[in-house]
């Protein structure tokens, strides 16, 4: 069965009207209702099973797997005894009784997670949960742009081509503060989606904070229809191929490698992969893409916490493997992304062009609590490039840097293309 771990900039990185879930194990993004707010009653049988729960939420979240846990029971215990003292103050001098125990433990959760330091690690209560869950029925209307949920804010990664995104000026970067005046803050990401997505035809405003602005400002965009394929390809004018992938999704390596055969049928002299704002997607599709160009060794490893590592060799019969090649990449290029340019990059494949990438080398399990709980998402892993090298929060930084500038997307040039195809263009 295909391993469905997940590389999106996580694997928060979420198209905000296509196939939202085919991302996230299936998931699909709820609106951002609390979670209950009816106090529950204290007695003995709560306490019992709240602790219960929260005991099999540490197992659980202890369970990955890269197992580290090494506390026996006592240690457990005498670690936890500061909680349940805190615990019972808030139940024997807290002004406002009965508390609600639930939301209690679930804020505890909450909590340990947020004390790893580590933003895609997260905690989602069961309210939520539910809600990011709920199917979206029908076509997937919105903005058209990858978003990272996993930070304070929803944080644009990439806008799609000519969608209302695109269109309206948002970049890499651009945090979503505020939508049609209501402020975002202390709202889960992936919840904040679904005030963005609607109907094709309406209008939202965002409120975006962007590095480098003095003050927010307020974007207005009409939602749309969009289809966007996996791939892109042409013959450019001097017989150079052009194919461009836009994520890593699950059908993406069909449609690369038909789209592949098609061009390399055409006898071109050199090849432009283009990986510009690709998000990334599933590590096995980006594996699989990276062999075709890369035929024989290692393309990643996935290393965990005890420093034991998987190995992620290239697939035979790459269709592209001698071609010269140039892979274009900027900040909007994440983890499957970065997979291929650091691989061609270590093995001098190609030429890597554009800017420094986006950074997002590591791995998240999403475990389901017991009892309906609601999940954890745990980082287990960071990967490598086939040298070794972590490109975490660093990014993979281009043979040669061009910058695409405002104005030369306003004027519908684009210096990094002309690059590639002088770089092919060379003897």
């Amino acid at each position: 069965m295909r391993n469905k771990i997940l590389l999106f900039g996580s694997a928060a990185i979420i198209v905000l009207l296509l196939v939202v879930g085919s991302f996230s194990m299936g998931m699909f993004i709820g609106s951002g209702a609390s979670a209950t707010e009816a106090p529950v009653t204290s007695s003995p049988s709560v306490v019992s099973t709240a602790s219960s729960v929260l005991q099999e939420t540490v197992e659980k979240v202890l369970e990955p797997e890269t197992p580290q846990a090494t506390s026996t029971p006592a240690d457990l215990e005498n670690l936890f005894e500061p909680f349940w003292q805190s615990w019972d103050l808030v139940h024997d001098l807290y002004v406002d009784q009965p508390v609600n125990e639930e939301l209690m433990m679930q804020g505890a959760i909450r909590g340990m997670m947020d004390s790893l330091g580590d933003q895609h690690s997260s905690y989602m209560d069961p309210d939520q949960y539910r809600q990011a869950n709920m199917e979206i029925d029908g076509e997937y209307e919105g903005i058209g742009a990858w978003v990272d949920t996993t930070r304070e804010y929803l944080t644009i990664v990439s806008p799609m081509r000519d969608s209302p995104a695109e269109k309206a000026g948002l970049k890499p970067g651009d945090q979503i503060i505020a939508i049609d005046g209501e402020d975002m803050t202390g709202i889960d990401g992936s919840l904040v989606i679904r005030k963005v997505l609607g109907p094709a035809g309406t209008t939202v405003t965002l409120t975006i904070f962007r590095e480098g602005e003095l003050e927010p400002f307020d974007v207005s965009l009409e939602r749309a229809l969009i289809i966007l394929p996996a791939v892109e390809y042409e013959m450019l004018d001097n017989n150079t191929a052009y194919l461009k992938l836009f994520s890593f999704s699950g059908n993406a390596t069909e449609e690369f490698t038909a789209a592949l055969k098609d061009l390399m049928n055409q006898d071109p002299s050199g090849m432009i992969l283009d990986l510009r704002n690709n998000p990334g997607g599933e590590r096995d599709t980006a594996v699989e893409i990276t062999s075709q160009f890369i035929g024989d060794g290692v393309i990643m490893y996935q290393e965990y916490g005890d420093g034991s590592r998987d190995t992620f060799e290239a697939v035979h019969g790459g269709l592209a493997t001698e071609i010269p090649l140039v892979v274009l990449i900027n900040e909007g290029s994440a983890s499957g992304s970065e997979i291929v340019a650091g691989a061609i990059q270590d093995y001098e494949r190609g030429t890597v062009v554009g800017k420094v990438s986006f950074g997002k080398g590591s791995v998240q399990s999403w475990v389901p609590l017991v009892k309906d709980q609601g999940l954890v998402r745990v980082t287990i892993a960071k990967w490598l490039t086939p040298n070794g090298r972590t490109i975490h929060e660093i990014g993979v930084t281009p043979d040669v840097e061009v910058e695409l500038t405002e104005d030369d997307f306003l004027n519908e040039l684009d210096p990094q293309l002309d690059k590639a195809v002088e770089i092919l263009s060379q003897p």
